[in-house]
Order: C-alpha cells, then sequence, then structure tokens
C-alpha cells in the first residue's frame, strides 16, 4: 500500500494568486489526494516588509473557492520564530558556520555571470578570512550599527534529488551550490533554514513546487541531514510562462485571479483551463477538483520545464 503523503501549499502572501500559484497548489493536492494523504497550509510570511495580512486572508478564501482545501493549518513562519533560533544555534554549535560581511555587489564583483538557470555561487572569501580579519571586520560593521549575515559552510558533496517529475538531479554543494545563508544581515532567518525546519515540524514528508526550486533541493537536503530530519519526496512541476524563459508573477495581470474570474467565471472553468494548458487534460472543459483527483494525467508534466500560458 503506498505510504500516505502529506504534502502543503506554502504561498507568500505578497499579492492575489496567479494561474502558476494556483497550478503548483493543484497538483500538490491531486498528489496527497491520490496516496490517501493530506494537505498542510502554510503561510511563509517570513518577510514583514512584503507580506500582508489582506493577502494571507485573500489567499485562504480563494483556496476555498477553487476547491483546493487543506487539512491542517494555517501556520505562519512569522509565528514560528524560536523554532527557527533553536535550529540555527544548533548549526552554530557544530563550527560549520561563519559570519559573511559581503554586499551583493561585492559576491557579483567576486563571480562570474551564471549561465541562465542557474544562480551564482558565493567563492568563499569570508570562509577564508583569518581570525584576526575577521575580529577586524566584526568590529568595523559594529561601528557602523551593521551586524553580518551568516552562512553555512557546504563539503564537497553531491547531492542527488530523485524527483517525481524531473527525474534525477544532482548537484555538488561546494562547486555548484556554495556556503549559503542561514541567516540574513538584518537578523531574519532564511528562507533554506525556515522551510526544513517546518516541514519536518508539521510531517510534510513529500513536497511538490515548481521546478525553479530545484537547484534549492540539495541545500535543503543537506540541512535535512545536518538536523536528523528524514527526507521528503519531491516533485517540482513546470513552470506556467509568459514567455520564454519568463516566469508568470503578479506583474501578469491576465494571468491573476481577478481575470481568470472573469474569463472563466467559476472555479470549474479555471482548473479546467489551467488543467488543459498544462496538458494534463486532453480537452479544455470545466473540471471541478475532485473531478481533476480522477482524471488528470500528471505524467505528462514528467521532463517539462515550462508551459506556454495563454
Amino acid at each position: 500500500m503506498t505510504q500516505p503523503l502529506t504534502c502543503r501549499f506554502a504561498p507568500s502572501p505578497t499579492g492575489r494568486m496567479h494561474a502558476g500559484n494556483i497550478f503548483a497548489s493543484l497538483i500538490s493536492w491531486i498528489v496527497a489526494k491520490r496516496s490517501g494523504g493530506d494537505v498542510v497550509l502554510r503561510i511563509e510570511d517570513l518577510d514583514p516588509d512584503h507580506s500582508k495580512q489582506e493577502f494571507t486572508d485573500q489567499i485562504q478564501k480563494d483556496y476555498e473557492w477553487l476547491g483546493l482545501g487543506w487539512d491542517r493549518g494555517p501556520y505562519y513562519q512569522s509565528q514560528r520564530q524560536q523554532a527557527y533560533q533553536a535550529a540555527f544555534e544548533e548549526l552554530v554549535r557544530t563550527g560549520n558556520t561563519y559570519p559573511c560581511f559581503c554586499s551583493r555587489a561585492d559576491i557579483k564583483h567576486a563571480t562570474q555571470a551564471p549561465h541562465p538557470g542557474e544562480k551564482r555561487v558565493y567563492p568563499g572569501t569570508c570562509f577564508r578570512l583569518t581570525e584576526q580579519e575577521r575580529n577586524q571586520k566584526v568590529a568595523e560593521f559594529r561601528a557602523r550599527g551593521r551586524k553580518p549575515s551568516i552562512r553555512l559552510h557546504v563539503p564537497q558533496l553531491t547531492i542527488q534529488v530523485h524527483d517525481m517529475f524531473q527525474g534525477t538531479y544532482s548537484q555538488r554543494l561546494d562547486t555548484e551550490c556554495g556556503d549559503f545563508l542561514v541567516q540574513r544581515s538584518d537578523g531574519a532567518f532564511a528562507y533554506q533554514l525556515a522551510v526544513v525546519v517546518d516541514d519536518a515540524a508539521m510531517g510534510v514528508n513529500f513536497v511538490v513546487r515548481g521546478v525553479d526550486l530545484l537547484p534549492s533541493t540539495p541545500q535543503q537536503m543537506y540541512l535535512q541531514d545536518l538536523f536528523g530530519f528524514p527526507h521528503p519526496g519531491y516533485g517540482h512541476v513546470p513552470l506556467l510562462v509568459a514567455e520564454k524563459n519568463r516566469r508568470l508573477s503578479k506583474r501578469d495581470h491576465d494571468a491573476g485571479l481577478d481575470k481568470l474570474k472573469e474569463s472563466y467565471q467559476t472555479p470549474e472553468g479555471i482548473l479546467g483551463h489551467i488543467a488543459y494548458v498544462a496538458g494534463i487534460i486532453p480537452t479544455e472543459e470545466p473540471q471541478s477538483a475532485d473531478q481533476l483527483l480522477r482524471c488528470a494525467d500528471l505524467t505528462h508534466l514528467e521532463h517539462t520545464i515550462q508551459i506556454l500560458w495563454h
């Protein structure tokens, strides 16, 4: 018997939902429900400057209206700072963290421009500082009322992800990822740390999300190993894109939920159109979430990176 899967919706409350958010949420819901599992709703409001309660409230109303309910939650990252602090302190105790004094401009100048779909790899500048140099920089930052960010040093280790939709993905941490942030200079805990702590605490054992986050997965798996957490399964779905290499965003108003309601009127109309564009149903017709649960063919998502939105 297949293990029941606990998946999650994890939206950031920075704007109204759009077709890309709905698509990823739909697939996550289908994967969970087909296994006899459940769905956790987590509001990823780590960034207080951009997260708004009005969007949090609207997201929950929109999920319910679409028929994509949740079984547990909502949980709020803004209310889980103690858990992140405890995990952060555990990493510090291992001796594998260090202060980083580099600005984004410093990193940009110290690295080569990445290829499309890749990211800049931090070159380890501050890891190589002597203790005297590090103490001097700490004093300089303190004198200016600033604090360094904190990075986790990664080993020469290759991590493989066996992904439900993308197949096997490998990343060598030291050369393709680099030492990564676990706490920002403003004191906020980094996304990678927060989601690993949250997924373990909430029993999430399968993560469905956009393929743009696939390169982050080895970092999260490495953190899971350091904390002794089990690895969840992963399924990275293709991105709905407005044009080649430009993912849908909140500025794409024709893909926003308000516009979708105008065009397709009902939850079934919206879900049916998105499912048809994604290729998981053969003809465009209104389909409820429960109908798609029964008939959607998720194999059409395999090894696909982008789907043109129209």
